[in-house]
């Protein structure tokens, strides 16, 4: 397979005259159409060559037969220490696990649920379920009971293998309402070595016939949205779906996956019942990228996974990188150096737009006197923050949601490219991705290759290409749902792009806020400026139907406590610290602040501290951390209702 770097196809839209990382020329930008003076579609064709037979399941088998010995996986001990594990082991282990489920019963099309953090065995699972050529159904293991039992009925899952025995326990008073669910396997129990037992007398051939079953349409997995609103709805991805997917993005980011040199590693966190985390998984084992998989957010558990392990790449979302910076500037203050992180941040975030300009033929790059500062701080604040990630960190995927100019130019200031990319679950992932050595801050831009976005005439963006789901699934229907209108996906999003192709995203069409003078407020902007704030968690705008914008806000427990500490105060819980007059006056200098980027309508006029953060647990956020607004209103109402009276 050529890289497009070598064999580019010519696009209608400006030149690109920056080179890539191995010195070959980069792709020109993509083909634009334009509609009554505004830029309305853009367009990348595939850098990969469609996959036209096999499917997933062929991977380990592909990778044994060409790399025997290369390192594929890591996988974590029980002691914390990390064991290599090579193309052909691997391929070994998915065959003995795919034998067990066929010797317990389990046919063709059958779906087999998974209920885990992001583990070893989610990885070993999925590829083993595929040649066994069955379909696999995510659980996020946050999700209650109901939830649970509703993806379990609707998907008409005959197999559910839970991470531990306390999630089996949950699910079994419901399985007398689950007729189809015929087997409940533990992990913690080593119930997938005992598959792998229970195979052994089933022959090799019998998966290699399930496995020649398989073709790039056929159904690969059933995903369920966490829907920030109402029953989640089963999006039906296929196996050409994913190559569509993975194929082109590994093509695209080169550095990350092909880069020569240091060999390229990814340690996964963000969780594999999401999207975003199976195409990065399954990316890497096509790519024969070294993966390794960290079950825990928790720092006192990432943190030392990430010292082990090293990896060059993370996959991660807006939320984390404001921690992560958040952390270091505390950490700073606590040790009288806030001064010095400031001005740090302040030079990297020049450089960073200084490379972007660089890039983007805008500019000349960073000058003399800014590498200078930039070599100064470096020690001092920069390495310190690529050494939490790992110490080799050299890249970001990240998504999820807009990560914002400010932040973006300083990781790039700080020596880490971020990739920022948009999608949905029914895009299999990435639609658009920060092109290598093109990036726009604050867009989340181009294109993947093979795809076209559209923007509607009322600002919907819509997406199209073989990444593009088959459609829903509907047991009552008799199976799949169109999900498309004459070949294009409305995604709900609002969005812009300009002239070279690069998309921003502006809001959500059902979160639009109208007010009672007519003002159209797209929340998105505001919301994410403020997250970064370091004594604030969430905030939600609202104000449909009222005379002004308004923010329920949330207090950030690690950044009020510093800040407490640093005042000479007692550090007090955040539920204390509502009415707290400094701290209310800290947040106005904040909204203040934000109110900035918007005109007067659509500014923030007055806010309310909440005594509560918003949580998953609690039903105010979706798994992947974006918030359910309908519940916060109901739950939060007379907070609400305070915000106008007088």
């Amino acid at each position: 397979m050529s890289t497009p770097y070598q064999n580019a196809p010519v696009s209608s839209g400006a030149p690109v005259s920056a080179t890539d990382y191995d010195g070959r020329p980069v792709l020109v930008a993509p083909e634009t159409r334009r509609l009554d003076g505004a830029v309305r579609e853009a367009v990348v064709p595939p850098f990969a060559p469609p996959v036209t037979h096999g499917s997933l399941a062929d991977l380990p088998y592909e990778n044994a037969e060409a790399a025997p010995g290369a390192v594929v996986l890591s996988r974590k001990l029980p002691d914390g220490s990390w064991t290599e594990v090579t193309a052909e082991r691997f391929a070994a282990e998915v065959q003995a696990v795919a034998k067990g489920l066929i010797a317990e019963g389990l046919t063709p099309g059958d779906r087999i649920a998974v209920m885990a953090r992001t583990t070893y065995d989610w990885t070993l699972l999925d590829f083993a379920a595929w040649a066994a050529g069955l379909v696999t159904v995510p659980i996020y293991p946050t999700s209650s009971v109901f939830q649970t039992r509703w993806i379990l009925h609707d998907s008409g899952a005959v197999a559910l293998v839970t991470e531990n025995a306390a999630q089996a326990a949950a699910i079994g008073p419901e399985l007398p309402h689950l007729p189809d669910l015929r087997h409940l396997w533990v992990m913690d129990k080593d119930h997938v070595a005992q598959l792998a037992d229970v195979g052994a007398p089933v022959p090799d051939g019998e998966v290699g016939v399930r496995r020649g079953m398989l073709g790039p349409a056929t159904l690969a997995t059933l995903i369920y949205t966490s829907g920030t609103t109402g029953r989640p709805k089963g999006c039906a991805l296929s196996h050409g779906n994913f190559f569509a997917e993975v194929d082109n993005a590994i093509e695209l980011l080169h550095p990350v996956f092909k880069a020569q040199g240091e060999e390229p590693s990814v340690l996964l966190f963000l969780p594999m019942s999401h999207v975003f985390g199976r195409m990065v998984a399954i990316a890497c084992v096509r790519a024969r990228v070294r993966l390794g998989h960290a079950p825990s957010l928790a720092p006192d558990d990432l943190l030392p996974d990430l010292a082990a392990f090293r990896p060059t790449c993370l996959l991660t979302i807006p939320y984390m990188l404001e921690k992560i910076y958040n952390s270091a500037r505390a950490k700073s203050e606590a040790g009288g150096r806030s001064s010095v992180f400031d001005r740090a941040a302040a030079v990297a975030q020049r450089y960073g737009e200084a490379l972007e300009a660089r890039q983007t033929g805008t500019g000349s790059g960073p000058s003399r006197a800014l590498k200078t500062q930039r070599s100064l701080y470096d020690p001092l604040v920069y390495r310190r923050i690529r050494n939490a990630m790992g110490g080799r960190v050299r890249y970001v995927i990240c998504g999820g949601s807009p990560l914002g100019r400010r932040l973006a130019a300083f990781y790039a200031g700080a020596g880490i490219e971020i990739f920022e990319g948009y999608g949905l679950t029914e895009t299999t992932g990435a639609s658009t991705v920060t092109p290598p050595l093109k990036p726009r801050l604050g867009t989340v831009g181009w294109p993947l290759p093979g795809t076209r976005v559209r923007i509607a005439a009322d600002g919907e963006i819509l997406l199209a290409g073989d990444h593009v789901l088959r459609g829903y699934w509907d047991p009552q229907a008799g199976g799949v749902v169109p999900a498309t209108r004459d070949g294009w996906l409305p995604t709900g999003d609002l969005g812009e792009l300009d002239d070279e192709g690069y998309l921003t995203i502006t809001g959500r069409k059902k979160e639009l806020l109208i007010t009672a003078g007519g003002k159209s407020v797209a929340p998105a902007p505001l919301e994410n400026w403020l997250r970064q704030h370091p004594l604030i968690s969430q905030v939600m705008l609202v104000g449909d139907g009222r005379p002004y914008v308004a923010a329920l806000i949330t207090l950030d427990p690690e950044g009020i406590t510093h800040w407490r500490q640093m005042i000479g105060k007692h550090p007090v819980p955040p539920e204390l610290l509502a009415g707290d007059e400094e701290l209310t006056a800290v947040l106005q200098r904040a909204v203040d602040e934000a109110n900035k980027l918007v005109s007067r309508p659509e500014s923030i006029r007055r806010f309310a501290v909440l005594p509560v953060d918003f949580r998953e647990e609690n039903g105010h956020l979706t798994p992947s951390m974006k918030l359910r607004r309908e519940q916060i209103m109901r739950d939060f109402a007379h907070h609400v209702e305070d915000l106008y009276a007088g």
